[in-house]
């Protein structure tokens, strides 16, 4: 037996169900810039876990609001309004600087890796070298 969603149908010939995206444009929400950040907050840990879907599902967003949050807040075009102040579209400036303040970020990440790695690669180098400095000469074995 499969399991079916049944809407009901209204007098008006119109079908209601119960999930968050339901109502259509007539439901639309809209959100204060410091509920952005906090709704980036709460996906981006979401995601940390691999529930970012399901969060998206639950709070009745679009990966494409996110994006569009994400451009916002990298801009730093979120912080500092007040609720009910608009937003408004980001300059081409705001654009470069948040792609370049993220590239930067990622850049930064990296080189933290490569720091790391190099540390770890010498330490073993090191430890290496002790060892073979350590060991007991052994006989070689004679080639016939």
């Amino acid at each position: 037996m499969s399991n079916l969603v049944v809407a009901e149908v209204g007098q008006n010939g119109s079908m209601s169900s119960s999930g968050p995206r339901a109502g259509g444009p007539s439901r639309r929400r809209s959100f204060t810039p410091a509920q952005k950040l906090e709704l980036l907050t709460q996906y981006e840990d979401a995601c940390t876990r691999k529930e970012g879907g399901a969060f998206l599902r639950g709070q009745g967003l679009y990966s494409s609001q996110i994006a569009e949050w994400r451009k916002l807040r990298d801009a730093g075009v979120l912080t500092g309004k007040k609720p009910g102040e608009t937003i408004g579209k980001l300059s081409a400036e705001q654009v470069e600087i948040a792609r370049l303040r993220r590239q930067l970020e990622v850049s930064q990440g990296r080189l933290e890796q490569t720091e790391a790695a190099l540390d770890v690669m010498g330490k073993l180098s090191a430890f290496f070298e002790n060892a073979i400095a350590q060991s007991p000469d052994e006989p070689k074995s004679k080639k016939k």
